[in-house]
């Protein structure tokens, strides 16, 4: 049985890392969980959407009734939003008879802002989610319809584009809830840092090999430049899953993970790894010497926001080829950031799922709302008008080279990698030319998690993943910051864990996992 076992991973773990064609991140955030009036898998249908205005099957613009859809993802809201709409729209109406609402949420307030949409039932048609976002949570919600009808009349160009693997690692109970966004599959954990500033300070970045390696790097950085924050957050750094290396099985916000780099698929409490705990044990000793700011639990100011104000030297981030250049080019400090990676490589479920399109139960046409994700996935203008702005003025472009102007700045969402596929992204002159072959070299080699192709169905236990969230939303920022003291909060996290069922969750989480190896 483990040789059967091992064969059946290694074969999944090869078609997800395997180039094919156009193939190819988060930090942890906590969700409240509030409970829609309607919510249950009855709304899982577009058949069952009472307010649904069925379109016609033709495709043609002429036959389809004109529709406005609301686009609501996580990211900071920009200056020429308005110009970009308008653009948007003049071409979305040719394709689709639709017009766009782009309604992107800040960092800092997306929690509470979408569960408030998710528990008034606020109509939504498309709405940004993650495996580090709630996905599982608000699927046991009802929050998103089953995609499988759509998709198969209205997405072929994303079912065409997109590696199996994202689609069937995506699945929750056999079902889609979500189109994940075409990027890399691999991940990693490091930081991303102001080179200027350490070349400035002569202070060598090569010697930083481990987390407790930038101890002596923010120390020079806090006295040479006081009023600069040496690390910048807002809600978690080296305890994130991609620093871990833990597989919650397809929601970090669900507790119960197993070890990405173990070889049994014992599910526990995060707090029982040793890495994690070193990780908060190491964050609150960075806090206590003044190295992260201080509002790091509660801050809403985004990371990409903070760069921009010049005072930030560093941010926690999950990694992959150019991302240092992908921040660079949206807070105006090309050829100033660099990055340095702090963790193997490894592929779980998790990165199927860390950024996907979803089509909220409340849409009155989710059919239209397939239509636009799918051109999201097949049309190289329209992505890249939504990702980057209008040429010509947010940015010159040369073949697939695009150049800033005065202007970049009044658009620079900085979430390329939330929405469609990253493959037909143009690259910033200050990126590497070859940064999608980059993309599929970086997915090479990586370890694969030993629950992969798994996520966890959370309704049988939904009344105690509710009860979690609202746990982890007191107690996990202030720790994963180092805002709080370890030995007073970490127990009564964990004992607060166990009032409200985590002890239930995690068996429940340990039954289906063992049922899925058993029949692989």
């Amino acid at each position: 049985m483990k040789d059967t076992k091992s064969k059946a991973s290694l074969l999944l773990t090869l078609m997800l890392i395997s180039a094919v064609g156009t193939t190819a991140c988060g930090n942890s955030n906590n969700s409240n969980n509030a409970t829609p009036d309607n919510a249950g898998k009855e709304s899982a249908t577009p058949s069952s959407s009472a307010n649904s205005t069925t379109d016609n099957t033709s495709n043609e613009p002429s036959k389809l009734e004109p529709y406005k859809l609301k686009l609501v993802y996580e990211g900071a809201p920009q200056a020429d939003e308005a110009i970009v709409e308008e653009a948007l729209n003049k071409i979305l109406t040719e394709k689709i008879n639709a017009t766009v609402d782009i309604a992107p949420i800040d960092w800092g307030a997306w929690d509470d802002k979408t569960n408030l949409i998710i528990a008034s039932r606020e109509p939504v048609d498309i709405l940004f989610t993650a495996s580090w976002n709630g996905y599982a949570k608000n699927v046991a919600k009802g929050a998103y319809l089953d995609l499988g009808p759509l998709l198969d009349q209205y997405g072929q160009g994303i079912k065409d584009s997109l590696d199996p693997a994202f689609l069937d690692g995506s699945k929750i109970g056999g079902k889609n809830y979500a189109v994940p966004t075409n990027k890399e599959l691999a991940s990693s954990g490091g930081i991303v840092y102001r080179k200027d500033i350490a070349d400035e300070l002569g202070i060598d970045m090569s010697k930083v090999q481990k987390i407790e390696d930038l101890d002596a790097v923010y120390k020079i950085v806090k006295e040479k430049k006081p009023t600069m924050y040496p690390l910048y957050t807002t809600g978690g750094t080296f305890a994130s899953h991609s620093f871990v290396e833990l597989d919650f099985l397809g929601d970090t916000t669900i507790p119960g993970a197993i070890d990405k780099n173990g070889t049994e698929a014992t599910v526990k409490p995060a707090e029982e790894y040793p890495q994690y705990l070193n990780a908060l044990k190491v964050t609150r000793d960075f806090f206590q010497k003044g190295y992260l700011n201080k509002d790091a639990a509660t801050s809403q100011t985004s990371s990409l926001d903070a760069y921009k104000t010049g005072n930030v030297f560093s941010t926690v981030e999950p990694l992959k080829p150019g991302k240092a250049e992908e921040i660079a080019s949206a807070t105006g400090l090309d050829g100033k950031l660099a990055q340095i990676t702090l963790t193997g490589k490894t592929v779980a479920t998790s990165e199927t799922t860390g950024a996907m399109l979803a089509i909220s139960s409340t849409s009155k046409n989710p059919e239209r709302a397939m239509m636009l994700i799918n051109l999201l996935h097949t049309d190289q203008e329209i992505i890249n008008l939504l990702n980057f702005g209008i040429e010509g003025t947010h940015f010159t472009l040369n073949g697939n080279v695009m150049t800033q102007t005065e202007k970049s700045g009044q658009y620079a969402p900085g979430v390329a990698w939330e929405l469609g596929n990253q493959f037909l992204n143009y690259v910033w002159s200050s990126e590497a030319p070859d940064k999608w072959e980059q993309f599929k070299k970086f997915n090479e080699g990586a370890k694969s998690s030993p629950a992969l192709g798994f996520t966890f169905d959370s309704e049988p236990v939904k009344s105690e993943v509710g009860a979690l969230a609202n746990v982890l939303r007191e107690y996990q920022k202030m720790l994963e910051t180092g805002s709080v003291d370890l030995d007073k909060e970490l127990p009564k996290f964990i004992a607060a864990q166990k009032s409200a069922g985590l002890d239930k969750v995690i068996a429940e989480k340990q039954k289906q996992l063992d049922e899925f190896l058993a029949s692989r």
